[in-house]
């Protein structure tokens, strides 16, 4: 009787296996000095719905790594949990009516149960959840440690405002000026907020970029751009009629002579200053509500350069000319000083504002060789002109030169300036951590017990979308003062949710920890994290504020390391395909596979991919995917479409390949099991056709091997166990082989186990395996078996392939073009013409050069 299985039963045996590894605690992690340790972490997701196919790459690429490192005998740690607290909730708060708490921890089931389903081999044991007290207790406790020290303050800070809504809104809920909730336009206003004080180790955030040698190289460009170090020279000038002097920064200094004009930023302390009571005050008053309407980023993209003149002037000392000053939103205050001197003739974005205003443009530096250009700024290095003593010097010599000038009169000096600035965690919202401190009026600003944490988010605030709910809740607010026991005013600012984030992954090592927010033995033991996996979107701030973070608690001696995250993969985005149909544009692959818009008769032509994403309704739900195929063909699909860094484009058909695959997997193991469970194993195969397995089967374990540790390269590993299961399909196998076809299964589960590990443990139990797969020893490969026996010789003539022929892999460059010279082939087009030379590439190539 035929044997015929179509489909293996995915649905039962990954459900049976999933209740099997959770109820033994396979997954379970504790410290094990005997075993090199390996901390492997994925970043952390916002519960705000069910998993998206970004969560799935993420996790499946984490997940692959962990299993392959466990059976390599490494003790991996590999932990999960939610960053929890945040905008949505308090949204939905809004919108449908619901506790945000309660709405958090639904959204956790549903995400941590499609986890599960995945198989992803995390030890549930140490997961943590943000919005629980017993997290963010910890926010608070190391909040006052660096009150303590003085890297927490407050300070005055612009901030973007809604007056309808009452609130403090982000950058993205202010595009466009107007208020994401209610269209409401944005002001800009000024608010006492807390800040940690990131600034202080700027330096040591810049340096040791050197040393993150794992991390990628855009990453890391990223970091430093962010932090931007900038050699420089600070310089005043006199602002005529005042007393006052505005102090600009530059990098170039060999520019001085043609500054025709000077730009302050809108938020700058003076810019208000200069026009009180004057002329101007009103349109500079109006521009720079305008301007708070703008993110940074548009500012600073836009080519048009709207500005106004404030009708002050001051003096450029280095020509005595008299120059306009005005207010432009193309400066931005958390640069430099906040003000610049424009050179129009040297700045591209000086030159389209004087151009739009109609301003002088003065040239003090030109090429030496050709003339300067005349439609734009001439931005590089040359020749200076009109600079006074400094005329005919090199503009890159001239930039030391008048520094020093500067310097001798006093109008300035040398300075480093940088990009970053201190962070913001002031939050005017509900569902964040509350900021442990109180106002006194007697005592000022007092933090909050140590024994009196955590500070609990209260029940009853009112989400109405108008101003902070905590502010509606009087039993929050009214307290004592624990110092002289009047009343008080409770802080109700909410911290910055990123700072939830700067530590988790230390909390993770010790989660039941009652008195500090993590053990430092253990801590040091598993730190710093071994392999980071997430999106490039997080490249800088996450990532920065955790590196801060690490220095903060190695300062206060919790710690004994500065670095959190030794290697990173920023894993790509994943894609869906667009497909043209005339007369409606680009449509989804769902249309086009139902046929709603399809012409009749006509192909439809293959469009953009775009990134996945619910605004644009393009989404793959991972659950249907694992409802029609199972969780090990979504696995195996995300690791085998593209290499994990790069963009993974879906495609139907890709899956269901990945399910044909696995199911001629069952169907090979299912057809033998009885034969060879009637055998003992036997690792000497008996047969030609069984040695050129053997040889494979070695190959294909050196070949996945090495494709997993370090180099991420899962699409090649799965390409080469497809390879290797079609030779077993060609393999005819006869009763001497049994034994050694048991050996060959045994192998190719241990392979598979760690891309599509439910049906490994099911082929392993079918075949006799006693124990779990995930506890088994990798296989190791004998690279003598691995060899090849023969080589294929390409044959050019002059460069061009003309010939190929086997020779024993032990060749030399001799006999080589022994066999190639004596070849029938060859010697037919060789016949008659000079040989001029014989190059020899080993092992791959002979090319004969002919005269």
């Amino acid at each position: 009787m035929a044997f015929v299985i179509e489909t293996y039963p995915f649905a039962e045996i990954e459900t049976k296996w999933q209740k099997l590894w959770e109820k033994e605690k396979i997954f379970e992690t504790i410290e094990n000095p005997a075993k090199p340790k390996f901390y492997v972490l994925e970043m952390f997701p916002y519960p705000s719905g069910k998993l998206h196919m970004g969560h799935v790459r993420n996790y499946t690429i984490g997940d692959c790594l962990t299993r392959f490192l466990r059976m390599n005998g490494y003790n991996v740690l590999y932990p999960m949990g939610y960053d929890s607290l945040g905008l949505p909730a308090e949204n939905a708060a809004i919108e449908k009516g619901v506790n945000p708490k309660d709405w958090t921890l639904a959204r956790i089931n549903e995400m941590r149960e499609q986890q599960k389903r995945m198989g992803f081999s995390y030890d549930w044991e140490r997961e943590i959840i943000t919005c629980d007290p017993e997290y963010y207790r910890w926010n608070q406790w190391l909040f006052l440690k660096m009150f303590e020290s003085g890297l927490a303050y407050k300070k005055e800070a612009p901030v973007n405002w809604c007056d309808s809504c009452g609130t403090v809104l982000a950058n993205e809920q202010a595009e466009g000026g107007v208020c994401w909730r209610c269209n409401t336009i944005v002001k800009t206003k000024k608010l006492s907020q807390w800040f940690f004080k990131i600034t202080h180790y700027v330096e040591e955030l810049l340096s040791r970029l050197d040393e993150l040698k794992g991390w990628p190289e855009n990453v890391i460009t990223m970091q430093r751009n962010w932090i931007g170090k900038s050699y420089g020279t600070e310089i005043e000038f006199q602002i005529i009629d005042d007393t006052r002097k505005i102090r600009v920064f530059t990098t170039r200094p060999d520019t001085v002579y043609g500054i025709t004009y000077l730009v302050i930023a809108p938020e700058h302390p003076m810019a208000l200053d200069l026009v009180k009571n004057a002329k101007y005050e009103e349109q500079v008053i109006d521009y720079i509500a305008l301007t708070g309407r703008k993110t940074e980023q548009e500012r600073s993209s836009t080519k048009e350069k709207s500005g106004v003149f404030t009708g002050r002037y001051f003096i450029n000392q280095f020509t005595g000319d008299k120059c306009p000053i005005y207010v432009a939103d193309y400066v931005l205050m958390g640069y430099g000083t906040g003000a610049v001197m424009a050179v129009p003739a040297h700045d591209q974005r000086d030159y389209e504002f004087a151009k739009e205003h109609q301003l002088p443009i003065k040239t003090v530096i030109v090429p030496w060789v050709g003339e300067p250009p005349d439609d734009r700024a001439y931005e590089e290095p040359g020749k200076m002109i009109e600079s006074a003593q400094f005329t005919n010097m090199d503009s890159e010599t001239a930039k030391n030169a008048i520094t020093d000038y500067i310097e001798n009169q006093k109008w300035g000096k040398r300075t480093v300036q940088y990009r970053l600035r201190d962070w913001l965690i002031s939050r005017q919202r509900y569902w964040g951590t509350p900021i442990p401190v109180i106002y006194c009026d007697k005592c000022g600003i007092v933090p909050v017990k140590v024994e009196d944490l955590p500070v609990i988010l209260p029940e009853g605030a009112k989400f109405t979308g108008k101003g902070n709910p905590l502010e509606t809740v009087k039993e929050f607010i009214e307290t004592e003062c624990h110092k002289c026991g009047n009343k008080a005013r409770r802080e109700t600012d909410t911290m910055d949710t990123f700072v939830d984030s700067s530590w988790y992954f230390l909390r993770y090592i010790s989660p039941d920890s009652k008195d500090k927010p993590f053990e430092s033995r253990r801590v040091n033991y598993w730190m710093p994290v071994d392999q980071y996996i997430g999106g490039v979107e997080h490249a800088v701030l996450h990532l920065l504020y955790s590196r801060f973070f690490t220095y903060v608690l190695r300062d206060l001696g919790l710690i004994n390391f500065s670095e959190p995250f030794t290697n990173l993969l920023t894993q790509g985005m994943v894609c869906m395909p667009t497909f043209y149909v005339p007369s409606l544009g680009y449509v989804l692959p769902e249309e086009v596979e139902n046929n709603i818009h399809k012409p009749t008769g006509r192909p439809v032509e293959i469009g953009p991919s775009e990134k996945m994403s619910k605004s644009k309704k393009n989404t793959v739900d991972p659950g249907r995917i694992i409802e029609k195929y199972g969780a090990d063909t979504s696995r195996l699909f995300i690791l085998f479409a593209s290499p994990p860094t790069k963009e993974l484009e879906w495609s139907d058909q890709s899956v269901e390949g990945c399910f044909r695959f696995l199911n001629r997997v069952y169907r090979f193991v299912y057809k033998f099991k009885d034969k060879i469970n009637a055998h003992e194993r036997n690792l000497i195969p008996e047969t030609l056709h069984a040695r050129t397995i053997n040889r494979k089967l070695h190959q294909t374990i050196k070949k996945v091997s090495l494709d997993i540790k370090g180099r991420f390269h899962f699409n090649t590993a799965i390409a080469a166990i497809m390879e290797f299961v079609n030779e077993l399909y060609k393999w005819e196998i006869t009763e001497k082989d049994f034994p050694f076809l048991k050996e060959v299964i045994e192998k190719l589960v241990l392979l598979l186990s760690p891309f599509a590990p439910h049906i490994a443990e099911e082929l392993n139990l079918m075949i006799g395996g006693k124990s779990f797969v995930c506890l088994k020893e990798w296989p190791q490969y004998n690279t003598l078996i691995a060899k090849e026996e023969t080589i294929t010789i390409v044959i050019q003539i002059n460069g061009k392939v003309r010939h190929k022929l086997e020779a024993p892999c032990d060749i030399t460059e001799n006999e080589a073009k022994d066999i190639v010279m004596q070849d029938e082939i060859v010697k037919t087009k060789i016949q008659g013409k000079e040989i001029r030379k014989i190059i020899y590439v080993p092992g791959k190539l002979v090319n004969i050069v002919l005269g």
